[in-house]
């Protein structure tokens, strides 16, 4: 029997789904076959075939309503890609409590509200449903610099472990750890072309990761094709980081 990645039927939440490497994640789950309700704090172009809506995914009120606006819409909600986060570059010595503070809220505590209300919906409903977080490489190797992003990505990993475990059978909860990967940002954050081809040749297979193809891993954690996956963190990073010793 042919395996199908088929996701028609299902009706997805992406939050910051419609720029940078969320708006990957959209396309595919759209590619699949699924109706993908994308969120963000500003207004931004919908991916083609999807619906846009303004949240704030660290204030409660804003994600109930959230939730039973698409709920309301279509009835149901079967996968959510907690896919809203980042952080710019900061020293930790320096950085403020109130930075800290933002940076953990977004990456760690926004998606367990968002996965609070979206688990609430699905335990009721036929067939369960999905969470995807989309986490980094981050959390499990130092990052100066960006070290409350890492421990907060850190943190979403364990979550994950602890919502498979808490919200199964009905739902599965999966984390990808996304290693670099190319967005209409890339060039400027790693200073041009030349920089990213520096860094580029230090990833195993030789370049970084295309939204879309973050996109599909996600996509297959949401199927049926990953039906008995709970609790997992897949890596999505080009084969890894190369130790320091190899490179002197």
């Amino acid at each position: 029997m042919p395996l199908a990645l088929d996701l028609t039927g299902r009706v997805a939440l992406v939050t910051g789904g419609a720029k940078g490497l969320g708006r990957g994640v959209t396309e595919a789950l759209v590619a699949a076959g699924a109706t993908v309700v994308t969120c963000s704090r500003s207004a931004a172009e919908p991916v083609p075939g999807t619906t846009h809506l303004l949240c704030d995914v660290r204030d409660p009120e804003a994600v109930s309503a959230l939730v039973a606006t698409v709920v309301g819409e279509h009835t149901r909600l079967d996968v959510l890609v907690n896919n809203a986060g980042g952080a710019p570059s900061a020293e930790a010595a320096t950085a403020s409590p109130r930075f800290h503070e933002k940076i953990v809220g977004l990456n760690l505590l926004s998606p367990l509200l968002v996965s609070q209300a979206a688990n609430a919906v699905m335990q009721g409903q036929a067939g369960g449903g999905s969470i995807v977080n989309i986490s980094s490489i981050s959390a499990s190797r130092p990052a100066p610099t960006i070290a409350a992003y890492a421990a907060a990505k850190a943190g979403l990993d364990s979550l994950t472990r602890s919502l498979a475990m808490e919200w199964g059978p009905r739902v599965r909860v999966n984390a990808i750890d996304v290693g670099l990967c190319r967005t209409e940002h890339t060039d400027d954050h790693y200073g041009g072309d030349e920089s990213v081809a520096r860094i580029e040749r230090t990833i195993p297979l030789g370049r970084m990761a295309r939204a879309e193809e973050v996109g599909h891993v996600a996509a297959f954690l949401a199927s049926d094709l990953a039906s008995y996956v709970s609790g997992a963190r897949v890596a999505c990073d080009g084969g890894g980081e190369p130790p320091v010793f190899l490179h002197i």
